[in-house]
């Protein structure tokens, strides 16, 4: 299908094919960097900003007479990519000439992760180490997904690869996509690129910042670049995994219809049925293609919902002072308080059936007093090897206000 074909991307019929239509982002500083022949590495995906952010640099490039490196790299995600992801990036290496460089996470895929995270979080809840349950998944506001499977381990290749030099690091992120990306600048200092070890400066550039979804389709239609099949056969509006956490119901169904998906989408909905956390804030996962799942993952679904309403009704019951917040714990829980934190420790458990510890009033409050004090031991000793003094003596913790 040809990108004028595709009606969920409508393309104006007055978009001119010529480059000046599609003004690139730049800053003096990049021109700078740009002028002294820094390396510049492009993030690839599949998926259509990616694309043109990759074609259009490479254009300003050349018209620079840019002599240093300048590289694709795509971040592998595992078993949640979308099958035809690395075939694109493969095929837009080639159009341009240019090196792919393929990065994986090392201890295991997006799936792994999840699957990691819950276990851990499971352990914590069990020895008390946070007041509530935490769920697997990435949330919008805690992207480790992004963090850990693509920019720490790019950057990690991109340090390795290229010692000694200044590294862009090109994304093709647009300010109409959202709120957020909306308050992106055009370049700023990539920490995981600045290595005093290995001599390394780094930067974000950020080329289609401005760009509109015409003009990034109207730009790769006349380019000759062919879209995704996620867009032309599945009619998804983006490309990520192929269930994300940030996608919309009509994406999620989409990527639903691609039979290479089901094992993915019945792993995923498993590991719902097994944390009683829904996929996403307002969606379960499970709910957007039910017929797919095996008659007793349905089951087990239902059982998760019901346990995730007890578990929610228990633990709105723990009082706010005792919740998470930047330093917990910050007090230790009254008698009546840690009777309360039995309760509801023991409601969850039950729930979510988990195995657990500290699960008698006594046992809880001694447990925040080993926790509040290891912490202030942690403190101190950080105060001192910041200040080079001794240990100071009389460390103390706070008790409850309300004692």
């Amino acid at each position: 299908m040809s990108l004028m074909q595709l009606s969920l991307y409508p393309v104006s019929a007055d978009v001119s094919p010529t480059v000046k239509h599609y003004p690139i982002c730049v800053t003096p500083e990049i021109l700078e960097l740009l002028a002294a022949d820094a390396v510049v590495a492009i993030g690839v995906s599949g998926g259509k900003d990616s694309s043109a952010v990759a074609v259009r640099t490479v254009k300003l490039l050349n018209e620079l007479g840019h002599r240093g490196p300048i590289v694709l790299i795509h971040s592998d995600l595992g078993r949640i990519e979308w099958r035809d992801s690395f075939s694109i990036c493969r095929r837009l290496a080639e159009t341009l000439g240019l090196e792919l460089i393929v990065v994986r996470r090392r201890s295991g895929d997006m799936l792994d992760r999840w699957r990691q995270r819950w276990n851990d979080n499971v352990d914590r809840y069990a020895s008390l180490s946070c007041v509530q349950l935490i769920l697997p998944w990435s949330t919008p506001s805690m992207r480790f997904c992004t963090s850990e499977l693509k920019q720490q381990v790019i950057c990690r290749e991109l340090v390795k690869r290229f010692p000694g030099r200044a590294i862009l690091s090109v994304s093709g992120i647009r300010r109409e996509e959202s709120t957020r990306r909306a308050q992106s600048p055009v370049f700023r200092p990539q920490e995981l690129l600045c290595r005093t070890s290995s001599d390394n400066i780094g930067y974000d550039w950020h080329p289609i910042l401005d760009w509109t979804l015409a003009q990034v389709l109207g730009f790769l239609h006349s380019e000759g670049i062919p879209l995704h099949e996620a867009y032309t056969r599945y009619n998804s509006s983006r490309v990520s995994c192929c269930f994300c956490i940030l996608a919309s119901k009509h994406d999620l169904i989409a990527s639903s219809t691609c039979a290479e998906h089901r094992p993915m989408y019945c792993a995923l909905v498993a590991l719902e049925a097994v944390s009683t956390f829904a996929f996403q804030e307002r969606q379960w996962l499970a709910d957007v293609a039910p017929h797919l799942l095996p008659t007793e993952l349905k089951e087990e679904i239902a059982r998760a919902k019901a346990a995730a309403e007890e578990r929610m009704r228990a633990e709105a019951q723990i009082p706010k002072h005792l919740l998470y917040t930047k330093g917990w714990p910050t007090c230790i829980p009254s008698a009546e308080e840690a009777r309360l934190l039995a309760h509801i420790r023991m409601r969850v458990a039950a729930a979510v059936k988990l195995r657990i510890e500290y699960t008698q009033p006594e046992a809880i409050i001694k447990r925040y007093e080993d926790l509040i004090e290891a912490k202030l031991l942690k403190d101190e000793a950080s105060r001192c090897a910041i200040s080079g003094k001794g240990r100071s003596a009389g460390l103390r913790f706070r008790k409850n206000p309300s004692e």
